[in-house]
């Protein structure tokens, strides 16, 4: 992990992209759009959605994402290798990733625009499915690799294998690969534990083992994981992300690996990690015994 704090003089460069889905979107876009527009020292580009950004080499300082946490998973997927510093504006449900409302961003900007902000790296993975017909193809993600039994609603034996060291054999409805990042995705619903999001490890979990022993598993970001399964029912997927979704056969072999290149996220100083897992996921340790479960006086009844 890598936090820089930013800098730099002349214009604030600015590109800007938002998910595609109704009026209210769009309403809330030209207004961020409009705002900006009449900040002095700020140069704007607009974007439609995050498959058409296409910045090659300007020069950008951050990449502003309007919408969820699916929209900035699009989005550091599409820069590809030229990743850039991304600041999403929550306009889905969770935001996780996204975490400032509309106004928020409105209140904030000039912390932004004063390059009070970190820029903090996190990692990313590189996916190949290598096909048993000797094809192959390659994905850059940030959440999770997960491979699903689909329709066919059939256990799963997977082999996972690290480095090349047969690790275990998952017997499971399915599994999945997660970044720190993508720990509190579909990982966490599966029972996985939370990682800090600037860790560099992957986390292994199975979704419904049917064993007591295959728990989630947590091992180093630079080593390479490879998942096979000799016998697969019709309509195994592989899925990437929660975008990206491929058929699987036998003897496919699936490779998940550091990316060289790191997602970027903007985030302003006062951002705490844990205070976000309160806030979003109203995760806590301790019950509030002390305030919600206090004995109360029997009503008297005159």
């Amino acid at each position: 992990m890598s936090t820089r704090t930013s800098s730099g003089q002349g214009p604030f460069r600015l590109a800007l992209t938002s998910r595609s889905e109704g009026n209210e979107v769009e309403s809330i876009r030209r207004s961020i759009v409009d705002f900006l527009s009449r900040q002095p020292g700020v140069k704007l580009n607009v974007f439609g959605t995050p498959d058409e950004l296409k910045l090659g080499r300007r020069q950008t300082d951050i990449v502003i994402v309007l919408g969820g946490d699916g929209t900035i998973l699009r989005t550091c997927r599409q820069l590809g290798a030229q990743q850039r510093p991304i600041l999403g504006v929550n306009l889905g449900r969770l935001g996780f990733l996204a975490e400032l409302s509309p106004d928020e961003f409105v209140e904030k900007f000039p912390r932004l625009l004063a390059r009070e902000y970190k820029v903090i790296d996190h990692l990313m993975f590189e996916c190949r499915l290598l096909h048993a017909d000797g094809s192959q193809e390659k994905h850059l993600g940030l959440n999770e690799v997960s491979i699903m039994a689909g329709a066919a609603l059939r256990i799963l034996h997977i082999n996972l294998a690290i480095d090349g060291e047969h690790v275990t054999t998952y017997r499971c409805d399915g599994l999945i690969v997660s970044t720190p990042v993508g720990s509190t995705a579909h990982s966490l619903g599966a029972g996985g534990p939370l990682l800090r999001q600037d860790l560099q490890a992957f986390v292994i979990t199975p979704i419904c083992p049917h064993t007591l022993t295959n728990r989630p598993l947590v091992d180093s970001a630079n080593c390479v994981y490879s998942l096979t399964a000799p016998e697969l029912p019709a309509g195994a997927t592989l899925v990437i992300d929660g975008q990206i979704k491929r058929l699987l056969k036998p003897d496919d072999r699936i490779e998940i690996r550091k990316a060289a290149v790191n997602f970027q996220l903007a985030r302003l100083p006062d951002h705490s990690y844990y205070g976000t897992l309160h806030r979003k996921l109203g995760w806590g340790g301790q019950p509030d015994f002390e305030n919600h479960n206090r004995p109360q006086a029997p009503k008297v009844i005159p």
